[in-house]
């Protein structure tokens, strides 16, 4: 049985906090973005579904 690779970090080298210290780059909070490295992919995937929906509500593209 093959394992899963890791999700990769949405992370673009843009790391800088806005007013609601979430990345203008990935669009991660500061929890999302220390805890990233102990996720497991399921979490993983829940974390970029919510960066997606962040970057859609201030219509910044990924």
């Amino acid at each position: 049985m093959q394992q899963e690779r890791p999700v990769a970090s949405p992370c673009v080298q843009v790391c800088a906090l806005d007013d609601d210290d979430i990345c203008i780059g990935c669009q991660r909070n500061v929890a999302e973005i220390t805890r990233w490295g102990r996720m497991d992919n399921a979490e993983r995937r829940q974390v970029l579904l919510l960066c997606h929906a962040r970057a859609q509500a201030k219509g910044v593209l990924l």
